[in-house]
């Protein structure tokens, strides 16, 4: 199973970023990891480039929402990606927001997981049981 990570748009946070990556790995996925300060775009182009199964965006300084806007655009305009799942987690918001609010604005914009300040661990088990019930 292919995943393509990375921290979105203006967030330097590298030691959660390697944090997934090493997760991920152990849990036998393949990755590529395109650092922090990754813009949207490049996500996107990444998974066509990899043929990723699953595109898990991170965003710790809660910034993310205005990338993440444009995320059903994008995907819009690459037809190799109608099967990606799209993934987003980590603090999703600047100041404070309850998941309840948070998720289903997320999920509007076309993300088909939304973790908001989630524990990696149990976000990853969601993800993994989410692939078993998608049968990817």
């Amino acid at each position: 199973m292919k995943v393509v990570t990375g921290v979105v748009g203006n967030d330097i946070h590298v030691v959660a970023n390697r944090l997934i990556e090493l997760s991920l790995n152990a849990r036998g996925f393949e990755v590529f990891n395109l650092g922090v300060n990754t813009y949207l775009e490049e996500f996107f182009d990444a998974a066509v480039e990899t043929g990723a199964d699953v595109l898990l965006i991170s965003s710790l300084n809660g910034e993310a929402e205005g990338w993440a806007r444009e995320v059903k655009l994008l995907k819009s305009k690459y037809k190799t990606l109608d099967n990606l799942i799209l993934v987003i987690g980590g603090n999703l918001v600047v100041g404070t927001a309850l998941a309840e609010e948070i998720v289903p604005r997320y999920k509007n914009y076309g993300f088909d997981l939304v973790f908001h300040q989630v524990d990696l661990n149990t976000g990853l088990d969601t993800i993994e049981k989410y692939l078993k019930e998608r049968k990817v």
